[in-house]
Formats: C-alpha cells, structure tokens, sequence
C-alpha cells in the first residue's frame, strides 16, 4: 500500500493522538458520518487504541509514542502530521511499512519566513542592544548595519526555505541556498550548492564549504535527517565570518549546541537566534539564555494566531480524500523523511 490514495474500509476508524488537549473545532471531524469512530488518546492510552484504527492524526506535534507502539498497528492505512517535520515519525517499522505518511505541508511557509526577516532586522538593526538599555534607562547612541546587500544562506530548499529566501530577497539581500543535491537554474536560488562540508560534492559540484565563508546570515530550514543531523558542528561554525549570524528554524538536532555555545563564547560567529533545541524545553541552566549574541525562542516561530485552525482545516482535507479515495495531499517519501518536490 504504498500508494498515496489508500483504499479507506466502510466507515473506518480514526484514532487522534493528542497531548490532553482536543484540536480546536474537532467537532467537525467528530461529525463526519462516513467515520465508523473517532477516538481521542494520549500516549499512555495508545497501545490499547491503535488495534483496528485504520487511520491516525498526531495532533501531539512532536510525540515519539507511536514508535513504541507501532507493533499494535494492525489495521492501520495512513499517519498525518500535524507538524511539517516528520522526523518523530521516521522509525523503521514505519518507514518500512505500507502505511502512507501526510504532513501539514505550506502552513508554517510565510509565518516562518516573517520570523527570519525579523531576526535579521533584529541583529542588524541592534534592536536587542537598544531594549537592554531601554531598560537601563541609559541613552546610547549607536551605528547599526544595514540588511539590503547582505548575502544570506538558506540551507533547505524545500517550501519553508523557498519562502524565507523569497522574504529576504524582498528586502534587498542577496540570497543564496544549498540543499541535498548540487543544481543550476532553481526557480528562487538560480545556483544551489550541496549541504556538505567536503569542499567538493558528490557530483563534483560546489558545497557549503564555499558558501558559508561568504555568507553574513546562515539560516537553517531543512528537515531533520541522517544526513542533516548533526550538520551545523564546530566544523561549520569554523567556516562562518566571525561577523555572520545563525538562525535556526528547522529541528534542534541539526545544529550541535555544545559546539555552538563554544563558538559564540570565543566570538567565532557575532550571534545565534534559535527557535529549536536539541532537547525541549531548554532548561533554565543552559548558557544559550545568557551569552552575547544568543537570542532564544520556545519553538514558536510558525505558531501565528489562528495556526491550529488551520491545521485542522488541512487534516479534513486529507480526510475527505482519504474516504473518498482521492490522492492525499504532501505524502512524505518516508526514504527521504520529507515531503519531496
């Protein structure tokens, strides 16, 4: 069943695995009389409930509590996300499986994109510097920098990073982006170069080893992936102008924050804004809340008012493909662990 349009049973059964608290307008899902049942669950309660569900939402966004239970999904078609990253998901007996994999692909493109181009104008106009001495009550006057003309990165070419780069673009700076594979000629980014540190890629084309050198601002925006995880190391830091910034919205585990922390302490990079962590929350503890340079964020970046809505707007969508037995929308290639395209 690896198509993307499953063979929905007569009135099938939806399971929705949720951290406690319901979707927001979930009655509309409830009410759907083509469902034989709709059940809600947390983690706890998902061993007992995944047996004879044929369909499951993951409204819990980042939950791995399907990992362990997947050994009881025994009637199960299709998982959706509701997240865009699906790396949560990726586990073996998943990705090896019939089971279709959906995620909520294009909601979190333009509010993550604003987020960027605010962290950008943040940094270069010196916004966190003039609230810190607003609150001093000290009258400071400073130069700042200006963003048009600056080159960006934007590792990640999917819907997320195609968007930041087009809101960068917008404001005069000069945008440039790799991605798993070398090409000419992409739509937003014209050359893009291979998310590899070797100072050739596997084509032989360029890589970030030329392209991190150059860039003022280095933004993250790929998904979690073996071959992503782990990318932004001391490595990486290393190849950056020690006036460059990082902005991480993607997945924590892409950037190793031990790495990071050293690189800021002895000034290697001007700053970091991160809205992932590798682990969540970021305990009180860590030094990321109090270094110079370092802005931090509690994964919030695409949570605008409304979001959830949205995301429920777009699983009954899906839903009403998935009874219907129409095509399903953003299937990931669990090979790749994103959706592709």
């Amino acid at each position: 069943m690896n198509s993307s349009a499953p063979t929905a049973p007569d009135r099938p059964r939806l399971l929705v695995l949720t951290g406690g608290e319901r979707p927001p307008g979930h009655e509309r899902i409830d009410d759907d009389p083509r469902l034989g049942e709709v059940v809600y669950t947390t983690a706890d309660g998902l061993d007992a409930e995944l047996p004879g569900s044929h369909a499951l939402l993951v409204w819990d966004l980042f939950s791995e509590a399907l990992a362990s239970s997947f050994a009881k999904a025994d009637t199960l078609q299709w998982v959706h996300a509701a997240t865009t990253g699906v790396d949560n998901l990726m586990f073996p007996a998943l990705v090896d499986s019939d089971v279709v994999v959906t995620n909520s692909r294009g909601i979190f493109d333009e509010p993550i994109a604003e987020y960027v181009l605010g962290q950008v104008i943040a940094f270069a106009k010196g916004f966190y510097r003039t609230w810190d001495l607003q609150h001093e009550r000290l009258w400071k006057h400073r130069e700042t920098e200006r963003v048009s003309g600056k080159r960006v990165l934007v590792v990640g070419t999917g819907p997320i990073g195609r968007q930041i780069g087009r809101k960068l673009a917008a404001v005069g700076m000069d945008v440039h982006a790799s991605g798993s594979h070398a090409r000419e000629g992409d739509p937003d980014f014209g050359t893009v170069v291979e998310s590899s540190l070797d100072e050739r890629g596997h084509d032989g084309g360029a890589t970030l080893f030329r392209e991190l050198p150059e860039a003022d601002y280095v933004v993250i925006a790929a998904p979690l992936t073996e071959s992503t995880r782990g990318l932004v190391d001391r490595r990486f830091l290393d190849l950056m102008k020690p006036t460059a910034r990082l902005i991480n919205v993607a997945r924590g585990p892409i950037v190793v924050q031990s790495d990071l922390v050293a690189a800021l302490e002895r000034g290697a990079i001007a700053g970091s804004a991160l809205d992932v962590f590798e682990r969540e929350p970021l305990k009180a503890i860590h030094p990321l809340w109090g270094l110079p340079g370092s802005v931090v964020s509690p994964h919030m970046s695409g949570d605008v008012v409304g979001w959830r809505d949205e995301l429920v707007d777009l699983f009954l969508d899906n839903l009403a493909r998935y009874l219907d037995g129409r095509e399903l929308l953003h299937v990931v290639d669990k090979g790749r662990g994103y959706v592709p395209g």
